[in-house]
């Protein structure tokens, strides 16, 4: 039992050193030029090891991305959580996400020199199941404030507004900078929800007092 768990710890510390391995690959050549003996070779370990880990690219590159997202999102969701107002968490959402795009050096990388990647994944039926992910991985940094439903909504809306601002940068909005975020929120984004973050509040204040 004990050596089955010294197995399991090993394959684990293995795989996200190659997960690392891929991302440095990545930053430095893109995608498309990444090989798994490249990946070997930054890892430490033989092709053999990475194959063992993850059986080809897509694979490998599924991981990868995978690990990403939920890193993204544990950020998202702890720092969202400390908010005291449905427009800090918003606003939070909004400037973490664009934060952790702008600091990442292989998708830096990508948005560079392949953009057309990026564009593959935000297209048609996969833009539509990415933006559908993206509500319901952001949904728990607004539940406190909105009913689940809304909350989901919510997430695909600031989701759609944070991919088009990266995107599409503005003189307007300036995803780096806190107070131009808020006044976003404030002036664009909670029209939109306040009459449903008031209701959810006055409901959970008269569940919540004395009989």
């Amino acid at each position: 039992m004990v050596d089955a768990q010294a197995n399991v710890g090993a394959d684990r510390v293995l795989s996200d050193r190659i997960l690392d391995a891929a991302l440095a690959c990545i930053a430095r050549v893109g995608v498309a030029k990444t090989t798994l003996d490249d990946v070997a070779r930054e890892a430490g370990c033989a092709r053999a090891s990475v194959y063992r880990c993850f059986p080809g690219r897509r694979a490998l590159f599924t991981a990868v991305l995978d690990r990403e997202v939920q890193t993204l999102v544990d950020r998202v969701i702890g720092e969202a959580s400390g908010a005291g107002t449905l427009v800090d968490a918003i606003a939070t959402v909004m400037l973490v996400t664009a934060d952790a795009f702008r600091s990442h050096p292989a998708l830096a990388f990508v948005l560079a020199h392949e953009p057309e990647i990026v564009a593959a994944q935000l297209s048609f039926e996969r833009g539509s199941a990415l933006l559908a992910t993206a509500a319901q991985l952001a949904a728990p940094a607004f539940t406190r404030f909105l009913p689940a439903d809304r909350a989901e909504r919510l997430g695909e809306w600031v989701a759609r507004l944070t991919l088009t601002y990266l995107c599409e940068p503005s003189e307007h909005v300036d995803l780096a900078d806190a107070t131009r975020v808020r006044a976003l929120v404030v002036d664009y984004v909670m029209p939109g929800v306040a009459r449903a973050a008031r209701q959810f509040a006055a409901a959970a204040a008269t569940e919540g007092a004395p009989q």
